[in-house]
């Protein structure tokens, strides 16, 4: 039994008659007499049963059906994906994207992308909260945290790169205020806290729980922290770290040029918030087009090594002296 096989007992249980079926194939009403008889012969079952007004399928010629209607849509795949293998991506890809993070490396990532496929369109938008990325039509999402609860039986998820939060502040704030030495002292600092848009009314972003290494296994340390500036923009925080007024729970990929300068420098190196990794968000779809595989795949493999963390003054437990 091959393709043609296939493609006959479809068209037949399609058109109901023989005939019909031929004309849908481009045949003679004979070869398709011929050919049905022939593969009922070597199944050994009957698949149509023949009146002289109607041609309607047994038991077994519908089950027969079922499988050929699943193979010939695999045929299909198969040579559209290896047509497409063989072109060049073409069309348009609209993406979202934090504010930060998408300005600061996705922007210069998708537009080296863009370069390697000039025939591409992309819309990158930068926004404060995740889209609902189906109604509002777009091919993904590069964002910060999993895809949200409500969303995940819809859609797919894969993380692009490990990313933590660190606690830092600038030299001039620890000269004048000394550094903490354990996660309780961070209550007796001034802390910059950052009230991230679209989160829960009642949620404490003053409470800050740190990761640390106990041994051999990780520990978790709950702190509450106070301090008089607080803010919806990290970016403003940031600049009043930079300034000296506090300090400052931040991303690893926001802050990694004022830490390889000395503008910044770690607290508490061994504790972090391992919450904040990069995800590419998506619609779930059956088959996903080529120009947007690509363009994950690009994306997997710029962020993956992590390239905000190289240099000395990113590792846990190292401080740079502060410049002059």
């Amino acid at each position: 039994m091959d393709r043609s096989d296939l493609e006959l007992v479809l068209a037949i249980r399609q058109h109901g008659s023989l005939s019909s079926a031929a004309r849908a194939l481009h045949v003679t009403p004979p070869v398709i007499t011929k050919r049905l008889a022939a593969l009922e012969g070597l199944l050994r079952v009957q698949l149509f049963q023949r009146t002289t007004r109607k041609v309607s399928p047994t038991a077994d010629g519908d089950a027969l059906c079922e499988h050929a209607q699943a193979l010939l849509q695999g045929f299909q795949q198969a040579e559209a994906e290896l047509r497409e293998r063989q072109s060049e991506p073409t069309g348009l890809i609209r993406l979202a994207a934090t504010f930060g993070f998408g300005r600061l490396w996705v922007g210069p990532a998708v537009a080296e992308f863009q370069q390697r496929y000039p025939r591409l369109q992309i819309q990158l938008h930068l926004v404060e909260q995740l889209p609902d990325l189906t109604v509002e039509g777009y091919d993904g999402a590069i964002w910060l945290w999993n895809v949200p609860g409500q969303r995940a039986g819809e859609w797919i998820s894969k993380r692009l790169a490990r990313n933590q939060r660190v606690l830092v502040a600038s030299p001039a704030y620890l000269k004048a205020h000394g550094e903490p030495a354990s996660a309780d002292d961070l209550a007796l600092h001034q802390c910059l806290v950052v009230r991230e848009n679209g989160g829960d009314p009642a949620q404490r972003f003053d409470h800050w729980t740190l990761q640390f290494s106990q041994g051999r296994r990780k520990a978790l340390h709950r702190v509450t922290v106070k301090g008089a500036l607080s803010s919806n923009s990290g970016e403003l925080v940031r600049d009043w770290c930079l300034a000296g007024q506090g300090i400052m729970l931040r991303s690893l990929w926001d802050i990694a040029a004022a830490l390889q300068s000395g503008e910044l420098v770690r607290v508490l190196p061994d504790h972090a918030m391992a919450d904040a990794d990069i995800h590419w968000l998506a619609p779930w779809q059956a088959r996903t087009p080529k120009r947007v595989r690509l363009l994950v795949d690009f994306l997997h493999n710029r962020f993956q090594g992590e390239p905000w963390k190289i240099g000395p003054a990113l590792k846990p437990g190292v401080v740079l002296a502060p410049p002059g």
